[in-house]
């Protein structure tokens, strides 16, 4: 189709190099999965008790049975798990801190190993392992992901359309984050039971206007600056290697008032994830992990002088 000259003006966004520009992109974390569990063909897939209750939207329309594991204190796999020929091991990649150990059970179970690297978005793929990635996460945009497999399915894939689900977006910026919030949950929901479609020609666009680098830089300094002041409260112990890129500082504590407390004081923290209450009991550590984790944002839009806003109300 020949290209239009003149008109009016779009979005002026600079023009950089997406990162993961050799995967697969697609419309949703969620139908990445999907595609893997069509393309492989898993009858059976072991999932973790902690995770997000949206894992579970690809397996019920495709009826692949699952299973749930457990994990432990470092966030690891707390029991043996012996697969089957058609069946597979789903890991996530949690706070973005666990790409070594997605290293060592890619040792143990090959292709046979998902990585959820929702979590991750910087995480390198390692080859011949099905992994994908999700960008709102991350980064300022509507919908869009990531998928690394060397197993194609054979059928033509529609291109999303993102035009009409950025009014949270542009709300944040013109009218501040609680008038936009309403429509962030609204996307959510027209999300759910999407089919798969290739990522939109939006938001390949955004994603082509982030500077990775800064972003990513941005995010290590909030994190250690945090944990210079949080780690010898913090029940949850992680070593920021050369290569982590952090989602988030996960501060486990036994303060329970502490996210009211910082919501009160506009430092919105979420739960992930609040299915864990009902797939699991009381004196499990997937539910203490998700009642007692506090979730602090460290991204590309804050610095120094917001990590120190943030320890100020910890520590009242």
């Amino acid at each position: 189709m020949m290209e239009p000259i003149g008109g009016y003006f779009s979005l002026e966004l600079p023009l950089r190099e997406e990162y993961h520009k050799y995967a697969l992109s697609l419309n949703t974390g969620r139908n990445c999965l999907e595609y893997i569990l069509k393309a492989r063909g898993y009858k059976k897939v072991y999932i973790p008790y902690y995770t997000c209750a949206v894992i579970l939207e690809p397996f019920q329309k495709l009826g692949v049975t699952y299973a749930f594991y457990h994990i432990d204190i470092n966030l690891e796999i707390s029991e043996k798990i012996i697969l089957k020929n058609d069946e597979a091991l789903l890991y996530v990649n949690y706070y973005g801190f666990k790409q070594r150990y997605v290293e060592v059970l890619a040792g143990q179970y090959g292709e046979r190993l998902i990585v959820d690297n929702t979590q991750a978005f910087y995480a390198k793929p390692i080859a011949g392992i099905d992994s994908f990635y999700t960008c709102r996460k991350f980064f300022g945009v509507p919908d869009g992901a990531y998928l690394y497999t060397d197993k194609l399915l054979d059928e033509e894939i529609e291109q999303d359309v993102s035009y009409d689900r950025v009014d949270f977006l542009v709300k944040r910026i013109d009218l501040g984050a609680e008038t936009g919030y309403t429509d962030f949950q609204k996307l959510t929901k027209t999300l759910v039971g999407q089919p798969i479609k290739l990522m939109s020609n939006l938001t390949h666009r955004l994603m082509q206007s982030i500077d990775y680098k800064v972003s990513a830089l941005q995010r290590r300094k909030n994190w250690l600056y945090l944990d210079k002041q949080l780690n010898a409260t913090n029940q949850l112990k992680f070593s920021l290697s050369e290569n982590t890129i952090p989602m988030v500082y996960a501060y486990l504590t036994d303060d329970k008032e502490l996210k009211k407390r910082l919501i009160a004081e506009k430092v919105f923290v979420a739960t992930y994830w609040p299915n864990v209450f009902e797939w699991c009991e009381p004196n499990d550590l997937e539910y203490l992990l998700a009642e007692r984790t506090v979730f602090i944002p460290i991204d590309q839009r804050y610095d120094a002088k917001n990590m120190k806003r943030i320890i100020d109300i910890i520590c009242k």
